[in-house]
């Protein structure tokens, strides 16, 4: 017996220093808030990503209030960016929004938001040209674009603010697209009067881009065609007036749309 009380002495003594130098984890109910942000945040910047939603979770129900469970929301919606789960993304930025609407980091929840949905759409206005434009849905790119705009309205200053200003640029113009794209669509299906109204959504809703001058063009074809010769008319003299060196013509809007470069 004597010589056992020694080793189980031992035993013990060295089953509490490895309890000291434990990882917190969520199995660890002795971890204070910021040592499970430390490990959660460590195993995001390794890129273990649902690893770390796990422990940034496990953070937030052990201590709900403070600024690591506010942070947790947006380490969780960066890890579901990363791993490539828009849906779950969204739904923790969506969440810091609603509960924390005056955080300092608000600026970057917005710019996640934004940029999240941009890269989901990535693949909208790929190889246009053999897709079903009509039956396209460019909602994605259109919530994107309203994020970075909400992000540079309320935030100017923002280190966000520049980049998102350059992804508002590219989403108007390849909105745009995506409309001249329909447009066409329609065109060579005979749907002239869609054809129409489309082009039209292109000249009210993105005046400040170069597409404008393929829309009217696209507008004044249509018009022929449907027999609204007033309608062609004033379509040709705004084309006219505004472009008069175009080389854009009515027949070449039926060539394998040339006009739109994208990606």
């Amino acid at each position: 017996m004597k010589r056992i009380l020694p080793f189980l002495a031992l035993a013990l003594l060295l089953t509490a220093c490895g309890s000291l130098n434990q990882k917190p984890s969520e199995e660890n109910s002795g971890a204070t808030a910021e040592q499970m942000y430390s490990e959660a945040k460590s195993e995001l910047d390794s890129g273990n990503y649902t690893r770390s939603v796990k422990l940034f979770e496990s953070l937030q129900a052990r201590y709900p209030y403070g600024r690591y469970a506010q942070q947790a929301d947006l380490e969780i919606a960066y890890a579901n960016f990363k791993d490539q789960e828009p849906t779950l993304a969204l739904a923790a930025i969506d969440r810091f929004l609603k509960q924390h609407p005056a955080n300092p980091n608000v600026d970057y929840a917005l710019y996640l938001r934004g940029l999240v949905n941009f890269i989901d759409d990535r693949t909208l206005f790929a190889s246009i040209a053999k897709q079903n434009m009509a039956e396209r849905d460019p909602k994605a790119a259109k919530e994107s674009f309203e994020a970075f705009r909400d992000l540079v309205t309320r935030f100017p200053q923002s280190r966000y603010a520049p980049d998102s200003r350059d992804r508002m640029a590219f989403l108007v113009t390849a909105l745009a697209d995506h409309d001249l794209s329909v447009a066409s669509y329609y065109y060579k299906r005979g749907a002239y009067l869609a054809a129409a109204n489309r082009s039209k959504e292109v000249v009210l809703n993105y005046a400040n881009t170069d597409r404008v001058e393929t829309a009217l063009a696209m507008m004044a074809a249509a018009y022929d065609k449907l027999g609204q010769n007033e309608l062609r008319d004033d379509a040709r003299r705004v084309f006219a007036k505004n472009y008069p060196q175009s080389k854009i013509t009515e027949e070449s809007i039926l060539a394998e749309s040339p006009w739109w470069k994208l990606w």
